[in-house]
């Protein structure tokens, strides 16, 4: 049997050994893509929980506040608003004890997706204007400006090709983030982003 020592995660190594036992055809790629985490009414893990490893469009049906948050494996995008809207935040695995002092906001965690881990090439074009107008570049690694690298001042949309990426309003990978999915994005402002300019962007390729 496999010794704890070689997973983070508890519960992927029990389910590492009971597949063994039931000679299943489980591969270590399908366990290194589970995905946890565990939501808490109260600060420091305190009060009722819910733990989810998928995604989570509101989650006022399982706690009626959440404070904070464990992340037991993988990578979550999480929601100040229910359906995905609102400020986001990227999270990977490790301990959220008052997520909000951390990031700042005024209101608790309202919806999460699960972001999947992926290995494949990254492509995104992005566009200076609404529906893929104006300048167009396309990138396959991280920008930290893209005022410096494309002198470009704004991005409106873009067209993710492959793999999921954060989006920021300022250089160097700061301020308030959008997860991106591969899929075609019109207009930042009918998303509910109007007066937001982003102007960096990063792969996510965190094992988590």
């Amino acid at each position: 049997m496999i010794s704890p020592k070689c997973f983070t995660n508890t519960k992927i190594f029990q389910a590492f050994n009971s597949n063994i036992s039931r000679s299943t055809s489980l591969s270590m790629m399908d366990l290194l893509m589970f995905r946890d985490i565990i939501f808490y009414e109260d600060r420091n893990f305190q009060g009722r929980s819910y733990e989810c490893m998928s995604d989570c469009s509101d989650m006022s049906s399982y706690l009626s506040r959440c404070h904070s948050c464990r992340v037991e494996s993988g990578c979550f995008m999480v929601y100040d608003r229910p359906n995905y809207m609102g400020n986001q935040y990227f999270m990977r695995r490790g301990e959220y004890a008052d997520y909000m002092s951390m990031f700042g906001w005024s209101g608790g965690i309202r919806s999460c997706r699960m972001i999947p881990m992926y290995r494949g090439q990254f492509r995104m074009r992005i566009y200076e204007r609404e529906n893929f107008e104006g300048q167009m570049y396309e990138m396959m690694d991280d920008c930290d400006n893209i005022m410096d690298r494309y002198r470009m001042n704004n991005c409106m949309s873009c067209n993710v090709m492959d793999g999921h990426w954060l989006m920021y309003e300022q250089p160097h990978y700061r301020g308030r983030m959008m997860y991106m999915r591969p899929g075609e994005y019109r207009s930042f402002r009918d998303m509910g982003f109007s007066g937001m300019r982003f102007m960096s962007m990063r792969r996510i390729m965190d094992m988590c």
